[in-house]
């Protein structure tokens, strides 16, 4: 008992990956009586208006505490330097170095590198967060990179996009499995991750990517983590790829996972008390406040292993957020003044009212049960967690709210109704759309990014769903089963436009991009559009 709090409150320390000057358990060394490397690239995370995360990972020849030295200037040339310190990394934080430089200026592209025993990072970007009127935002987002599955192009795209101002990645950075893969990109050691070192290893390969590199290089990241940080369809008491009795106490796997993300990925502790806490808030001047959310390991109860339409499904204290992280988001949604209020997170937010029908072998068997499997995993599978969130935006008369959402492997385009059931029988009763008319309420839209490697639904059958979608789900505006890629947003006050870029294939390196549609959604209506793609 003892030997597992011990570990358990370990996760506490998570604070510390930040590190601070000075920090070590031991006189430091500057890598000059051995070999230093850069091996995994540099990356930058959670932008504040007056500070951003700046991450890189060293590989020393020996173990031993090192010390790293970080420059932070206004020029690409690292000539206009505003900050430079040395900080110490060790093999306790696994050589990753992360730091928060405070005092910067808000709006403002930073230029960065780090130096250890003669070695030179390469020189990453980064933005702050604007303050104040803001009239523009570009962001990019994506999930689900698999990487036994195909190159990562997709991240090689958005890399080359500089006009973004951050980056989202919504869940599903790395895999859990021990699986190999296309050209060679099998997953390290060819084994599950189980332990800290398992999980660490693997989270070490993604980032020797060259794609992941360049994408992290140019743009600051928001992140949070899925399932497959940890292992598959995790909740926040086990998973369903976990089994005590060969791979130890769930607990144990979730603080490893949970340790070395923080550790590989430029993100902030939200909250050194709760350091399992990956939820959070980030301001875009008036015009976007992001809140990131955590529907997979903090508050999730186990999913349901019935079929969607059985009637545990409609327990009314059924969670998905849990109580805290629900009112927290309730008062983030309540007080925000922004114009746009942005939630990035993992499972589908709206309803695929397809999958509840009684009858799909229209569909298909293999079809028919994986909607019914990716049904009961995303909001659908926590209705009453769902009916709580529309709760709170009718209570507090809160407008414009745009879901951003990873996790299903494809893309999407939805308009949220708290019943989309309603939606399809005033179609077919009046002339008119039931919008235009102020028939039925729309309480915001969702926009679903497409995986950058991992698997979608079979071959052939967007054609097929769409048409179902158009007699069963009206309320789904897009639909693309297939494809990899990204969502580009562009944000104004009057409107926010989605755009889906597909790589055309996942099997050769620098694939070139495609558009695939255009979506946007005027302030104050929640609904969809047509749109072509912006310059």
């Amino acid at each position: 008992m003892m030997r597992r709090r011990k570990f358990l409150q370990g996760l506490g320390g998570l604070s510390g990956v930040t590190l601070l000057p000075g920090c070590g358990s031991s006189e430091p060394v500057d890598g000059a009586s051995g070999a230093v490397r850069f091996e995994h690239g540099v990356a930058s995370g959670d932008p504040l208006s007056d500070r951003v995360i700046l991450w890189t990972r060293v590989t020393p020849e020996r173990d031993g505490p090192l010390r790293v030295r970080y420059l932070l200037a206004r020029d690409p040339e690292l000539k206009d330097v505003v900050l430079s310190d040395t900080v110490v990394t060790d093999l306790a934080r696994d050589y990753t170095v992360k730091v928060d430089p405070a005092g910067l200026a808000p709006g403002t592209r930073y230029w960065y590198r780090f130096e250890a025993g003669g070695a030179h990072s390469p020189v990453g970007r980064t933005k702050t967060l604007p303050v104040g009127a803001v009239d523009h935002l570009r962001f990019a987002f994506t999930s689900c990179s698999n990487y036994p599955a195909g190159y990562f192009g997709v991240y090689g795209r958005i890399a080359e996009r500089l006009d973004l101002d951050a980056v989202f990645h919504l869940g599903d950075y790395i895999y859990e499995s021990g699986s190999t893969g296309h050209d060679g990109r099998d997953h390290s050691n060819g084994r599950e991750m189980v332990t800290l070192d398992d999980y660490r290893d693997r989270h070490a390969q993604y980032r020797t990517d060259p794609d992941l590199q360049a994408m992290t290089l140019q743009h600051p990241m928001i992140v949070v983590w899925d399932d497959h940080e940890s292992t598959n369809d995790s909740w926040n008491g086990g998973a369903q790829n976990h089994t005590e009795g060969e791979e130890g106490q769930w607990e144990y796997r979730k603080a490893a996972s949970i340790m070395a993300y923080f550790e590989w990925l430029p993100i902030r502790v939200a909250d050194p008390a709760d350091p399992q806490r990956i939820w959070r808030q980030f301001v875009f001047g008036d015009l976007v406040d992001l809140i990131m959310l955590d529907t997979r390991l903090y508050g999730r109860e186990e999913p349901l292993n019935i079929l969607p339409f059985g009637p545990e499904l409609n327990d009314p204290t059924r969670q998905l957020l849990g109580l805290r992280q629900e009112n927290w988001l309730t008062e983030r949604l309540t007080a925000s003044t922004a114009h746009w209020k942005l939630l990035g997170q993992q499972v589908m937010f709206g309803q695929l009212r397809l999958a509840s029908l009684p009858d799909l072998s229209l569909l298909g068997i293999t079809l028919a049960e994986e909607l019914l499997a990716l049904n009961a995993d995303q909001w659908d599978g926590y209705p009453a967690a769902r009916d709580r969130v529309f709760d709170a935006i009718e209570r507090g008369g809160v407008e414009n709210v745009v879901v951003l959402t990873g996790d299903i492997h494809s893309s999407w385009g939805n308009e949220l109704y708290r019943d989309p059931g309603e939606l399809l029988t005033l179609i077919d009763n009046i002339v008119g759309d039931p919008l235009d008319l102020g028939l039925i309420k729309a309480h915001g839209v969702e926009f679903v990014s497409p995986s950058v490697t991992s698997s979608g639904l079979p071959a052939g059958t967007t054609p097929l769903l769409r048409a179902a979608f158009g007699l069963i789900d009206p309320h789904i505006k897009y639909f693309d089963g297939e494809r990899h890629g990204y969502v580009l947003l562009d944000i104004t006050p009057e409107r926010t436009h989605g755009e889906w870029w597909y790589v055309d294939t996942i099997l050769q390196p620098d694939s070139p991009e495609q558009f695939g549609a255009a979506l946007y959604t005027r302030s104050g209506e929640n609904r969809l559009r047509s749109a072509a793609a912006l310059a």
